[in-house]
């Protein structure tokens, strides 16, 4: 037992290189935090505290790091991100008007931004030329979209 105390600093080292290795991979902190508590562990076998008192500091450190210091770091982290949706994304629920006849099968409309789509409605009827439009979703290269109720207009 004596063997691995003395000994325990190779193990901490172990631990803390493979949370880190893991953490690149994933990205989200967690075992950075978890790092970072094998840290506290080494530390403490470093003043001399006995292994099962390394461990418990490893493990208290890492679970404090993980409630109070993660949360804040990903909010920062997440707060530079762009919220605006782009490419297929920012179609949907893009206001348009019908420029041939819009079937379950085929029409197209032209779109506020320019664009011109080829399009379909889901349900079954044909939507006339100069309707406006609203588009639920894209598939693939076409507009799945919905006739404008008044309110939208």
């Amino acid at each position: 037992m004596e063997t691995i105390d003395q000994f325990a600093w190779i193990g901490w080292l172990a631990v803390i290189a493979i949370f880190l290795v893991v953490e690149l991979v994933s990205g989200e902190l967690t075992f950075l935090m978890l790092g970072f508590g094998g840290v506290f562990g080494l530390a403490s076998g470093a003043v001399g505290a006995p292994l099962w008192l390394q461990v418990i500091v490893a493990a208290a450190a890492a679970a404090l790091l993980l409630l109070f210091v993660r949360p804040p770091l990903l909010r920062r982290l997440r707060r530079s991100a762009d919220p605006k949706a782009f490419n297929v994304d920012a179609l949907i629920g893009l206001a348009g008007v019908v420029t041939e006849t819009v079937t379950p099968l085929a029409g197209r409309v032209k779109l506020v931004n320019g664009d011109s789509w080829s399009a379909r409605i889901r349900e079954d009827r044909s939507l006339a030329p100069q309707t406006p439009v609203t588009v639920e979703s894209i598939e693939g290269a076409t507009a799945v979209v919905a006739p404008r109720t008044s309110e939208e207009n």
